[in-house]
């Protein structure tokens, strides 16, 4: 088996290529084993040179209803009243620890987007 490491963006699309063509492999085949290290390799590649940011804390709430066909008096009892609902929806108040816990907790929105501080606008 001959696999090469993936340096350059032609590297990349190559075995992209080779991977799609590897896709109905049966596990535990020649060509099973080949499909598992490339997708290890492509994962690497695109973790260095594509890194996904996490979404910002309302972001992730709001794609978190969509997928469940939340509305936002959904979230009352994780955040509160359905005023302060909409003050966290549209970011003129920032959540608390006991929010950011309810809605982990209660919704399974991940807590690592819920803590992430807005960056700091450039003056």
């Amino acid at each position: 088996m001959n696999i090469v490491p993936i340096k350059t963006e032609q590297d990349y699309d190559k075995t992209l290529k080779e991977i799609e063509a590897l896709m109905n492999a049966e596990r535990d085949t020649p060509e099973g084993d080949r499909l598992d290290i490339l997708v290890t390799l492509v994962e690497a590649w695109e973790t260095k040179h594509y890194p996904m940011d996490l979404p910002d804390p309302v972001e992730a709430i709001k794609y978190h209803m969509e997928q469940a066909g939340l509305a936002p008096r959904d979230l009352i009892p994780y955040i509160g009243h359905r005023n302060r609902v909409y003050e966290i929806l549209n970011r003129k108040r920032p959540l608390t620890l006991r929010m950011i816990w309810k809605l982990h907790k209660g919704l399974g929105i991940p807590a690592q987007s819920l803590i992430k501080q807005e960056e700091e606008q450039a003056a």
